[in-house]
């Protein structure tokens, strides 16, 4: 007898489920140990990071296998293996079969982490496991129902890629949710991080009312990208969303070296920056506190247009100056030296307009446009990269908390949910100054202003704790560093059992999800950034399902400016 759910009556499993053994000892705080059928289930087949269930009387249990190890009954077996003639242990050897079915054997470790009631059905809804099967409840490998039932996919919801061990399988994700919250992808270098981060923000784009400000550093998310394993280009966010991403520039000239049309340049004004920034950019700019520190006397001394001024003043004038403010003329030298190289970033004009280019990215964000913006040349200096970054983001938010509290108010619409994009988020958000950066701000506000963060690095150890605590959901692909596991994992439940999952993470296209977006932890293997992928969002052969048929590439591009620029 078969119940709705596929299940049989026995509630021992579904019928074409692989069985991989039983439930034989463990706790819910550590985990359940599995031994495994030595017939039916080898050791070699189930991968750290597998999608399992346990099928228990009452409830049905989804885990995740975090450990695999060989046992023995008796200490003899390890003293005394048994000799194989080939000396290969798949001989066929009478002997060591019997051995390996009853003496020695294969266990897993396993990690209870949602339950379903028995005889629910399909689409019941799976909750927090409290409680842990009895002895011996068989366990089997998941299945594409098994993973649909704890994800509770619904048609449309982003496809995220494959669970370990489940190639023909999907998990997908509630983008809505995600953004909800703050996100963090994390990963070590060629891991992968890069392509699962475009992905994400792709989905954004297609599926969620949210819209996003990239920070662009390396120029891969605008109008293409690179994919250095297979020496091809791929298509970025202006590529596969025409109407939908407005691309800024700090760096015109490279830009179109590159192929791309920027919508739009920006200019940072010298009257802009505030002291704030500099204390910022100590570590960038390799500043004492104290150097720091003085430019807010510096500010107080010149008023508005303190920096330009500052920046124009001769050795023996800073020697002046010194003296007349009362600050260290040590600190006040090295400080000026530093502020000197800016005279290189071509971003810096005389005087901004009001903050026109922040004014710019806010009418197209409202718009429901999302905004990139490439850094060109100026992503590989770092001072230039969080000086934009920094700035840009506090007009903006300044903003958006505005109009959040005017709409508290009534007296206006609430601001669209905006999700700020960062790399190398641990320039921003230091232990030392992540309470002076906006972004230290943004994660602390927990959304209170619809805005959120999604941050990506490679050294989330360097992230401020606190900021790490207030990440709902992360992703991180393999990471070569204990400090950055730990940081990852940092906060979490199970993070014990998590992080032995997580440093078994393939060196590339791996990664372990796990938080506010996803029911329970996954080791996922993301789908691949390619044609199939680009068709799933809407773009055939390098065109938006958007345009219009039989018009020409130009007509199509006036079209979309016109769509992004009406006239007036």
């Amino acid at each position: 007898m078969m119940l709705a759910d596929g299940f049989g009556s026995n509630g021992a499993g579904p019928a074409q489920a692989r069985r991989l053994g039983q439930v034989v000892g463990g706790s819910l705080s550590r985990g359940l140990d599995v031994r495994l059928d030595g017939h039916s289930a080898s050791a070699e087949d189930v991968a750290v990071g597998s999608f399992v269930t346990i099928h228990g009387r009452r409830q049905r249990y989804f885990a995740v296998v975090t450990d695999v190890e060989l046992r023995a009954v008796d200490d003899g077996v390890r003293h005394f293996p048994p000799a194989f003639s080939t000396g290969i242990a798949d001989a066929g050897d009478f002997t060591a079969e019997v051995i390996a079915g009853t003496l020695a054997y294969s266990q897993l470790s396993v990690m209870p982490s949602m339950a379903i009631p028995v005889g629910s059905s399909q689409n019941g809804a799976a909750e927090q496991a409290k409680t842990i099967p009895e002895h011996f409840a068989p366990v089997h490998a998941a299945s594409q129902a098994d993973i649909d039932a704890v994800f509770r996919a619904r048609e449309g919801d982003f496809a995220l890629g494959s669970p370990q061990g489940m190639e023909t399988s999907l998990v997908r994700l509630d983008l809505a949710a995600l953004a909800n919250r703050s996100v963090g992808v994390f990963g070590a270098s060629g891991t992968g991080k890069t392509f699962l981060a475009r992905m994400l923000l792709a989905g954004l784009v297609k599926q969620t009312p949210a819209v996003s400000l990239v920070f662009d550093m390396e120029s891969e998310y605008g109008w293409q990208g690179q994919d250095n394993d297979r020496g091809r280009q791929v298509k970025g966010l202006k590529q596969l969303f025409p109407s939908r991403v407005v691309t800024f520039t700090l760096d015109e000239a490279s830009s179109r070296r590159r192929g791309a049309t920027p919508d739009g340049v920006v200019s940072i004004g010298y009257n802009e920056v505030e002291p704030t920034d500099i204390e910022v950019l100590r570590e960038s700019l390799n500043l004492s506190e104290v150097a720091a520190s003085t430019s807010w006397n510096v500010a107080r001394h010149y008023r508005e247009n303190w920096l330009r001024e500052f920046m124009a003043l001769s050795a023996a004038d800073v020697g002046d100056l010194a003296g007349e403010i009362g600050v260290n003329l040590s600190a006040l030298q090295t400080l000026h030296r530093r502020l000197l190289s800016w005279e290189r970033f071509g971003f810096l004009v005389e005087h901004g307009q009001g903050s026109a280019s922040a004014s710019g990215i806010i009418e197209q964000l409202e718009r429901g446009n999302h905004v990139v913006l490439e850094f060109g040349q100026y992503g590989r200096n770092t001072a230039a990269y969080v000086l934009v970054s920094n700035l840009l983001t506090r007009r903006i938010h300044e903003t958006w908390v505005r109009r959040k509290e005017s709409a508290d108010g009534g007296h206006g619409d609430e601001p669209r949910p905006l999700v700020i994009f960062v790399e190398e988020a641990h320039k921003f958000l230091t232990p030392d100054i992540a309470s002076q950066t906006i972004f230290g701000a943004i994660a602390r506000e927990l959304r209170k202003y619809n805005v959120t963060l999604m941050i990506v690095d490679q050294r989330p150890s360097g992230i401020d704790s606190e900021v790490m605590s207030q990440l709902g959901t992360r992703l991180s692909c393999a990471l070569n560093d204990d400090r950055d596991m730990n940081a990852v994992l940092m906060g979490a439940r199970d993070a014990g059992q998590l992080r032995n999952v997580l440093s078994r993470l393939d060196s590339k296209q791996q990664a372990l999800v796990f938080g506010h977006a996803v029911p329970m932890p996954v080791v996922v293997r993301p789908r691949d950034y390619d044609e199939a992928f680009y068709a799933d969002m809407g773009a055939v052969s390098g065109v938006s399902v958007a345009g219009v048929m039989g018009e020409t590439e130009a007509e199509r591009m006036q079209r979309e400016i016109d769509e992004l620029f009406p006239p007036e």
